[in-house]
């Protein structure tokens, strides 16, 4: 099938082109990210591939369906950027990546988690300038701490695992229970109660409705003050504004982002010779007790290698089914 990659990075076309088995598919590789005016670029294409960032809203997909697209293939897990409505109106199907390496993501929360206590980003730059004082450095053993974790499918029950092994007592909330949580010795409590005894809060919840901005004043003031927060799913379960001024009251103690709401216009580019447009974000920059990274959880070997697998795996299956009369969807 012809399918259009688009939001592509080298790494991206490096790793398709891996996975693409001869005789394989015939992909084009674009590098601007997927909206309405950029959708006529996939005339002549039958698939679309998207990412996190491309926007397939109703004009955009309107667009797609008029030059020819008949499947829109993500290359990650959520598809909250979706018109899943207007998709189905137009006749496009989607498939999506549920999985690929739940471990990259866990193991990246832990290491925001071990980098703000240690404050091993603020002992790289002191040492650098030759200096070895620890004033300032102070931390604290995990071992024994509450660490709350919402949302427990693959990647929040990983966390929950490594959390474990470090000696930590672990608190989960999902309205979907997991038995591998409390058979690792984890235990279930309403979302009232994790926010109240958790040291640390770890998010690992898709964005939908029910869970936008699930992070705002008000869970923020029923939180222990000086709790750590950490959130590597989607930007837009934390209301930004609302956990600057938890930083600026104490109320939050450390704040570790890998996702941002606004991120779009964002992650992913390199900026470095531009002046920063978003006030909100700037302000985050000037805590020294947050760390952000650029959307690069997931950036391991073997995730990368999943997604590619899984995605022309899934046009693959989109082709055979479409040969034979039938579609079949993988959300």
């Amino acid at each position: 099938m012809k399918v259009a990659v688009f939001s592509t990075k080298p790494y991206d076309e490096a790793h398709l082109r891996s996975f693409n088995a001869d005789p394989g598919h015939e992909l084009t590789f674009f590098e601007p990210r997927l909206n309405a005016r950029t959708a006529p670029l996939a005339a002549g294409h039958e698939v679309v591939c998207c990412f996190v960032n491309d926007i397939l809203d109703a004009d955009t997909l309107r667009i797609l369906a008029q030059e020819g697209v008949r499947l829109v293939a993500m290359r990650c897990a959520g598809f909250n950027n979706v018109d899943l409505g207007t998709a189905a109106e137009v006749g496009i199907e989607i498939v999506r990546v549920p999985e690929y390496s739940p471990h990259a993501v866990a193991e990246h929360a832990v290491a925001l988690i071990l980098d703000l206590n240690r404050n091993i980003h603020r002992a790289y730059n002191r040492v650098r300038e030759h200096d070895y004082s620890l004033n300032g450095l102070l931390g604290f053993d995990l071992h024994g701490k509450t660490v709350g974790v919402v949302g427990t499918g693959k990647i929040g029950a990983t966390f929950a695992r490594l959390m474990i092994g470090f000696g930590c007592r672990v608190l989960a909330y999902d309205p979907r229970i997991n038995p591998e949580i409390e058979a690792m010795g984890g235990h279930y409590v309403e979302l009232e109660a994790l926010w109240a005894e958790a040291d640390v809060i770890s998010l690992h919840c898709p964005l939908m409705e029910s869970t936008h901005h699930i992070v705002d004043a008000q869970a923020i003031s029923k939180m222990k003050r000086g709790v750590m927060l950490i959130n590597t799913s989607r930007g837009a379960l934390v209301d930004t504004r609302a956990v600057i001024e938890g930083l600026k009251q104490g109320e939050i103690g450390y704040l570790g982002l890998d996702v941002y709401e606004e991120e779009a216009d964002l992650f992913f580019e390199d900026f470095s010779n531009q002046v920063l447009q978003d006030d909100v974000f700037a302000r985050l920059l000037t805590f020294p007790n947050v760390i952000i990274t650029g959307h690069q959880a997931f950036f391991t070997r073997e995730a990368l290698d999943a997604i590619a697998r899984v995605t022309l795996a899934n046009i693959s299956a989109f082709e055979r089914d479409d040969a034979a009369g039938r579609y079949t969807v993988t959300l």
